[in-house]
């Protein structure tokens, strides 16, 4: 069967993306290709996904009909890039290695690696940067995605398709991506730490441990659900929550005093910056 995807890194993303796809239907294993260094990685890929996997990201790219998706550490894109760079079509001259006539889309999933950088690595090639977060290994996750100069409307469907296999998708402009990643890829830590420090105040209140992190996680975890379902604003499940002189009251005065929405406005800020900085 033709190859149709190919995985250029499978690590903790790739496979959550890998797993989601082929349980879902979107592609058969026998049409995925996976480019993996590690020797223990590509025995257990290949035994729990029935995939075909190489360590040549050489093999992996030029098999590859609909979609070459990149998923390696950005330390090692520029390696990556140099090692792709003779298999691709420049200025309409064919290196003699593709041998397909339709050109896959390039998904990136590399912090802070900039289309300017893809484009200028993997000229005239359809690109879609795209940035999930790390609840996207349960099928929770939120990824943003922008498309490069050569990608068409059916390459960005494509991207919506794969990323929804994973969770939700939104669409944004590149500048807007640092944002992106400063609120939601960030944003599983800031919440992690309130779980941890919900439960830590269960704990000073006198719960036991376990059951204090059970009331945490689980709170968050229906206040998130219930947001969703009913579309309320925030503000309104606030107010119904909160009556006159009561104990929910006493404990948003405090979170007040604690500049505790500040705080968090600073997280997402100071995140956006750095990773701005990492950009350049």
């Amino acid at each position: 069967m033709t190859i149709k995807f190919a995985l250029i890194g499978g690590g903790v993303m790739g496979e959550a993306l890998l797993s989601r796809l082929i349980s879902r239907g979107i592609y058969q294993s026998s049409q995925v290709i996976v480019s993996e260094p590690l020797s223990s990685r590509q025995s257990y890929l290949e035994q729990q996904y029935q995939v075909t996997v190489t360590a040549d990201n050489r093999q992996a790219f030029t098999q590859a009909e609909e979609v070459v998706l990149l998923a390696v550490k950005p330390q090692v894109f520029s390696a990556i890039a140099q090692e792709l760079a003779e298999l691709l079509e420049i200025n309409g001259s064919k290196t003699g290695i593709r041998q397909h006539n339709s050109k896959p889309v390039l998904v990136s999933i590399l912090a802070g690696v900039a289309l300017k950088q893809l484009e200028g690595a993997f000229p005239r090639l359809p690109i879609i940067r795209a940035m999930p977060n790390t609840p996207a290994t349960v099928g929770g996750g939120m990824t943003a995605i922008c498309a490069g100069a050569y990608t068409k409307a059916k390459h960005q469907e494509l991207a919506k398709q794969l990323f929804q296999a994973v969770g939700e998708v939104v669409e944004v402009s590149e500048p807007l991506m640092d944002a992106v990643t400063g609120l939601s890829g960030s944003g599983p830590a800031y919440v992690a730490l309130m779980v941890e420090a919900l439960a830590d105040g269960g704990v000073a209140a006198g719960l036991p441990r376990t059951i204090a992190n059970q009331l945490a996680l689980q709170t968050v975890l229906g206040t998130a659900q219930l947001l969703n379902e009913s579309k309320i604003h925030p503000a309104e499940l606030k107010d119904r929550v909160t009556s006159p002189g009561g104990t929910t009251i006493a404990g948003i005065t405090q979170l007040e005093k604690a500049a505790f929405r500040s705080a968090l406005i600073e997280a997402v800020m100071a995140a956006t910056k750095r990773s701005q900085e990492l950009g350049k």
